[in-house]
């Protein structure tokens, strides 16, 4: 299936027949996720993959009890840090200093200019830099979900506080920030799934500039 002929299809299941995705499936979503572009290349979040009926019922006890957390397949968890520091940034150049090769030194003055301009903006903007990045791997899922003619639900319906709790996340130095839930849209019971797609007139959503 071409990409916008997928996209076309896809929409926000709001009710799922709890049909199990083929794993090869959810492998090529998730690859695609793992293949997305990260500012500097850091990748600075992790996705959870849920299948625990038990744990998708707590789930969905804390996203304001949305079915499709409990009817998924899969379920689809991004986290990301909670803050930049030197070590962590560190760690991701060593790796790909030592996967490309190149000498140890290679890439110090470019870690420490980017720690330079990261480091007084905060904690807060550490994370929020970090959730927008996880975002650009989220977007990239759900488009490899349309071209697999797997229905996904982007969810940010959802208290993190208590997912993080669920997940173990503060420990991990990673903070809940968006969920999509994989599985096959219930035809018979989904309001949506007839409606018509509506979205900004090419000419009002486009400006061009030359």
């Amino acid at each position: 299936m071409a990409l916008i002929d997928a996209l076309k299809w896809r929409y926000a299941t709001k009710k799922m027949n709890g049909q199990v995705v083929p794993q090869e499936k959810v492998d090529y979503i998730l690859e695609a996720a793992q293949l997305a572009p990260s500012s500097s290349g850091l990748q600075p979040y992790k996705v959870f993959v849920v299948t625990n009926q038990e744990l998708k019922e707590k789930l969905r006890g804390v996203s304001f009890d949305q079915s499709q957390v409990t009817d998924a397949s899969h379920v689809l968890i991004w986290a990301a840090w909670d803050g930049y520091s030197l070590d962590k940034i560190s760690a991701v150049f060593d790796k790909t200093i030592a996967e490309r090769g190149i000498p140890a030194n290679a890439m110090d003055e470019y870690k420490e200019r980017l720690w330079g301009m990261y480091e007084p903006l905060g904690q807060e903007w550490h994370a929020n830099h970090a959730a927008k990045q996880a975002y650009i791997s989220f977007g990239v899922a759900i488009a490899a979900a349309a071209e697999q003619h797997v229905d996904a639900t982007p969810m940010e319906g959802f208290i993190p506080a208590e997912v993080d709790k669920l997940l173990g996340l503060s420990e991990q130095g990673l903070k809940s920030v968006v969920i999509l839930p994989l599985g096959y849209r219930d035809e018979a019971n989904d309001w949506l799934v007839n409606l018509k797609k509506v979205r900004t007139a090419k000419d009002e959503f486009i400006t061009e500039i030359k």
